[in-house]
């Protein structure tokens, strides 16, 4: 109990000069009898001053290893995304206090925790049975600034040259100081063999799990140079000063690729004679990954099979959807490593707009290229693909032996325009992720293409704003799928048979909501919505992804709150009502 009071005491020679950098870094003076010379005697000259281009450093740990991360020998990195996460079983429903004692976080501060919300997952595992998840924050180790520390080693365990210090700041406030934009520290109950989604009577396995997600490095420094003789590299936090994580390193001195992501799209197909294309025409795209060297990561022609790159050696590291393996949540749990590599064609640009049909399941599971919204019932046309095949990789976890994931795809793919397709400008967006020797790194393509028409298209957002707090490495350039275009949103964000919080309305309005560090009034419209009609759509989907609860009388009409992400199921989507909710209070529109 003394050693865990002491939570701000850093323990070890390596530890303990890492503070007091970090301590220079949060504007700390250290004592001069602290500024021990033997600490900082390392036999390495760090210039800060190469001109090298910093690769950001991606570490993943899981009950406290890491697979060892193969660098570039000589390469330069600063740290841009940190996940953690310890996980420890029960058999009673203690909520997560078997993380006080057990795991990577026992020694963590775990003062102040209290339950936020749960939700239950959309479909029942293979024995027909739900998973809850509850969601806990508060304890001290989320909530109080802390520095997280990044050093090297040699083969022996020795530190060989100074670490870098990356202060994550507290919970509540975004400061200038902070190292990473996006900030998430909490834990989370997993009740599994629920009977219905509603009734857990009976459950008797529980899993408890302590995660950490820091991500989006606001600046590129500090940075760090391998050293030639680094075989590991340690990573201590002053939130768990007990806890030391070692994550080995394989030098890589002549590797096949460079670091770095882009997404090539050709359209294959060529326009008519007046240089656009014409409603009821079939489109062929092509797709090409490569490095950030411009070099191929797949042979022209065809893409490896779903096995091959989530089981086999994938060399290349281009990524497929990783859901199946690693549980997310919208905001909660580690929605970014989902890795979905998907293409969605979607127009007319002046017709963008939400989408409110529900993509069934059996669709998902059959076809590869599926529509997504019809013009008839949504007022614009969208279609999407995810690689390889979308029936193969999700047809493929349904089906017991896994055929599909067998089955390799294709680098290119076609889009039949409806023959109604109204003139204008359609935009093709395709998204995947990377994870390449220690580098995690994402990347978006759009292309236009011009239907029935020469003149561009396009529409005014009737949200914005976004800027004011998504800058630097927090911009929409940066985050998530990388892409700054919020037009092309709204086609891979359709609701989803098996996932109902997929639209971007939900999602936006789910994150801002409960992030502490959202500066602006949640219930103030106008900090994002431009306009009065923006916010008249009313739907349980739009309202109790914002709102927990609704009124006794709203109960009574149109059910209980059972989702936190749309507020119910199917009915979610539908209009409520169009006369009623044409102002939202406080909304300042």
């Amino acid at each position: 109990m003394v050693e865990r009071a002491r939570w701000s005491v850093v323990t070890g020679k390596t530890l303990r000069a890492a503070a007091l950098v970090g301590a220079a870094t949060l504007g700390c003076d250290a004592p001069e009898a602290e500024r021990s010379p033997e600490l900082f005697d390392v036999p390495w000259d760090d210039d800060d001053d190469d001109d090298a281009e910093p690769i950001g450093l991606a570490i993943d740990l899981k009950n406290g290893t890491s697979a060892p991360l193969r660098l570039h020998a000589g390469a330069r990195f600063f740290l841009e995304q940190v996940d953690i996460s310890t996980v420890v079983t029960s058999a009673v429903d203690e909520g997560v206090k078997g993380l006080d004692h057990s795991g990577d976080f026992a020694h963590a501060l775990w003062l102040g925790t209290k339950f936020v919300e749960q939700e239950t997952a959309q479909l029942p595992d293979a024995a027909g049975k739900y998973t809850r998840s509850r969601f806990y924050t508060g304890a001290l180790w989320m909530t109080l600034p802390s520095v997280v520390l990044l050093g090297q080693l040699d083969e022996d365990g020795h530190p060989i040259a100074l670490p870098i210090a990356m202060s994550i700041g507290s919970d509540g406030q975004r400061q200038p100081g902070d190292h990473f934009f996006v900030r998430r520290l909490r834990a989370i109950q997993r009740t599994l063999g629920c009977p219905t989604p509603t009734d857990c009577t009976g459950a008797t396995g529980f899993e408890e799990e302590a995660v950490v997600e820091l991500r989006n490095a606001l600046k590129q420094t500090p940075s760090f140079a391998l050293h030639p003789a680094t075989a590991a590299l340690e990573l201590r936090w002053t939130a768990n000063p007990l806890q030391r994580w070692v994550i080995p390193v394989e030098q890589e001195t002549d590797p096949e690729y460079a670091y770095g992501f882009q997404i090539d799209v050709d359209v294959l197909t060529p326009p008519g004679p007046d240089g656009w294309f014409l409603p009821g025409q079939e489109l062929t795209f092509r797709v090409t990954l490569r490095d950030g060297e411009g070099n191929r990561l797949h042979p022209e022609g065809s893409l490896p099979s779903y096995n091959d790159v989530i089981f086999g050696d994938n060399e290349a590291g281009f990524q497929y959807y990783q859901g199946f393996f690693d549980p997310t949540w919208v905001f909660w749990r580690r929605k970014h490593r989902e890795r979905t590599f998907i293409a969605h064609f979607m127009g007319p640009a002046q017709n963008v707009r939400p989408i409110h049909s529900i993509v069934p399941l059996d669709q998902i599971l059959s076809e590869d290229v599926q529509q997504v919204a019809s013009l008839e019932q949504d007022g614009l046309f969208d279609v999407w693909k995810v690689f390889p095949t979308t029936d193969g990789v999700f047809g493929g976890a349904f089906d017991p032996q896994h055929l599909g994931w067998a089955e390799p795809g294709s680098d290119t793919f076609s889009v039949q325009l409806p023959a109604n397709a109204p003139p204008g400008t359609y935009r093709l967006t395709t998204k995947a992720r990377r994870v390449y020797h220690g580098e995690d790194i994402a990347f978006t393509r759009t292309i236009e293409v011009q239907v029935g028409t020469a003149a561009p298209t396009s529409k005014t957002l009737e949200t914005g704003n976004c800027q004011t707090c998504h800058s630097e490495g927090g911009s929409l350039a940066a985050v998530l799928h990388r892409n700054p275009n919020r037009g092309t949103c709204y086609g891979c964000h359709a609701p989803l048979g098996v996932e109902y919080d997929a639209p971007i309305h939900s999602r936006v309005h789910f994150i801002h909501s409960r992030s502490n560090r959202f500066d602006a009034q949640v219930k103030q419209c106008d900090t994002c919505h431009l306009t009065a009609a923006s916010i008249q759509r009313t739907s349980k989907s739009a309202c109790l992804s914002c709102h927990t609860s609704y009124p006794q009388s709203h109960v009574a009409a149109y059910g209980p709150v059972s989702s936190i992400y749309v507020g119910g199921q199917a009915e979610s989507f539908t209009q409520c009502t169009g006369s009623c909710h044409s102002t939202h209070p406080s909304s300042g529109l």
